[in-house]
């Protein structure tokens, strides 16, 4: 955090393996990201599914941390969890102290963001899920919704998380869907008025 700053917002972006957790944290961070890639090798063949995501050559395995200076007061800090299965332990430590979530989905394989889901929702962490454009039909809409079981109010949006622009309108869904479900009376009670401010 820069001097004159006090405030630090944590963002958690996760999801499935390779579904472009890394590439979003890059594209929006103003800091070069503390990546935590090892390259993928054949002993791992046998532990991760690779069949999905051709070409890839490295993985994260514990997160990926970048920034965001909102203000002279405020930044962002966003976490990339790691997506393969073994790593998934890490998640909940993650998840501690967390704004809330974007629950990033290949839409070709919607399977692998169920624990995510389930995870945040355990959680009581929101969350918004974004489709990656992986150059495929564009998916967000009521099939992906349907086949993830979101509940209404969880925000569904399409991403390209290579692009700045479109990595930070996914982000400000985010803030907006916190800002809102903390708005409802129902989401206050109980909880002292300064996380509101």
């Amino acid at each position: 955090m820069g001097a004159s700053a006090d405030n630090g917002f944590k963002i958690v972006v996760v999801g499935g393996f390779g579904v472009g957790k890394t590439t979003l944290v890059r594209s929006v961070s103003e800091i070069r990201p503390l990546t935590t890639e090892e390259t993928m090798t054949r002993a791992g063949e046998a532990v991760d599914d690779i069949r999905q995501v051709r070409g890839k050559s490295a993985t994260t395995v514990a997160f990926d941390f970048g920034r965001i200076t909102l203000d002279a007061r405020n930044v962002l800090y966003l976490f990339g969890a790691p997506g393969q299965e073994r790593f998934w332990f890490l998640w909940d430590r993650l998840f501690a102290g967390t704004l809330g979530a974007v629950v990033l989905v290949d839409t070709r394989r919607i399977d692998d963001s169920w624990y995510a889901i389930d995870r945040l929702e355990h959680h009581g962490t929101p969350f918004i899920v974004a489709c990656n454009d992986f150059g495929g039909p564009v998916r967000a809409g009521d099939a992906v919704r349907e086949a993830l079981d979101l509940d209404p109010h969880v925000p569904l949006v399409d991403c390209d998380a290579r692009s700045r622009e479109s990595g930070k309108q996914t982000l400000i869904t985010l803030v907006q869907h916190v800002k809102n479900r903390y708005a409802e009376p129902s989401a206050r009670a109980g909880l002292p008025r300064e996380e509101f401010v």
